[in-house]
């Protein structure tokens, strides 16, 4: 949409745009003939010293003398040291210009902060059961025996342990129409997930919607698999696809790359949560 805009641009400042209109518009002209090159603009690094800075039980960042804020304005401050470390790490590793989209914990956590949609935990958890309908382990090839096969032997031994692991009887299927779950074992993983606080919630649905997956993500969370271990599992049939037609060196690489770097975060962004969780029922069983 963004190209085809550029494109109707200059035919739009030729129509409407005479010398009478531009002598009385300067600023809207140049305006509208300069939003092609400001849409693709990153901004440039704007400090030199990245910090964390402890207050009432808090954790802030600090950009040389300024604290971050979230899109929305609101002071960015988070309840785990360590997350702070790893948030303030991002920061520093930006170079000349900030890269946004590499900066995974600090997007969870904005979102987190602001909730845009006004979100509930409910809500959250909403949307994390229905990739149950969809998780991509619970579809195996029906036409194609080699990948079926593969399948069969790296994700059934994964959906093994997660049925004993939450006592559920989830099956995958070889129809086109997808598997059908059992409402008793949608409801036994909807509480399980209803059981995390809010935050916690926030970074398992970052961590399913990179995975499209909710068997891989809790095998991740309980570190049954590795974060390489889950991508390579989620990316299972397009790996079969690119050993027989071959590989784009660099797309397919730099792909694999950005998906364990999201997942990463996010399950890093969960476990930090989960400890944090359990530290205070600790303390309040203790006090």
């Amino acid at each position: 949409m963004l190209k085809t805009a550029w494109r109707i641009l200059p035919q739009a400042s030729s129509m409407f745009v005479g010398k009478q209109t531009t002598m009385r518009y300067p600023r809207l002209i140049n305006s509208i003939q300069s939003c092609k090159y400001s849409a693709l603009e990153k901004p440039k690094r704007f400090y030199k010293k990245v910090g964390i800075l402890e207050s009432n039980g808090d954790y802030e960042i600090s950009l040389d003398h300024r604290k971050l804020k979230t899109p929305n304005g609101v002071l960015f401050k988070v309840s785990s040291e360590p997350l702070a470390l790893a948030i303030a790490a991002e920061w520093d590793a930006q170079h000349e210009t900030i890269q946004r989209s590499t900066m995974h914990l600090t997007a969870i956590c904005n979102t987190v902060i602001d909730n845009p949609n006004r979100l509930t935990k409910f809500d959250l958890v909403q949307n994390i059961i229905n990739f149950l309908d969809t998780d991509t382990i619970l579809y195996h090839a029906n036409e194609e025996e080699e990948l079926r096969a593969i399948q069969e032997k790296e994700w059934g031994g994964i959906l093994s342990w997660f049925n004993q692991r939450y006592n559920t009887s989830i099956s995958y299927s070889n129809d086109i129409a997808g598997p059908s779950v059992d409402p008793k074992d949608r409801a036994t993983i909807q509480r399980h997930f209803l059981s995390y606080n809010f935050e916690t919630v926030m970074g398992v649905n970052f961590a399913v919607e990179t995975l499209k997956s909710i068997v891989l993500t809790l095998a991740c969370i309980d570190r049954k698999l590795s974060i390489e271990e889950a991508v390579h599992l989620s990316k299972l049939e397009e790996e079969y696809q690119i050993g027989h037609w071959g590989r784009v060196e660099w797309a397919h690489d730099l792909h694999q790359q950005e998906l364990q770097a999201r997942l990463a975060a996010a399950i890093f962004y969960v476990h930090v949560n989960t400890l944090k969780e359990s530290n205070g029922v600790k303390k309040k069983a203790s006090n």
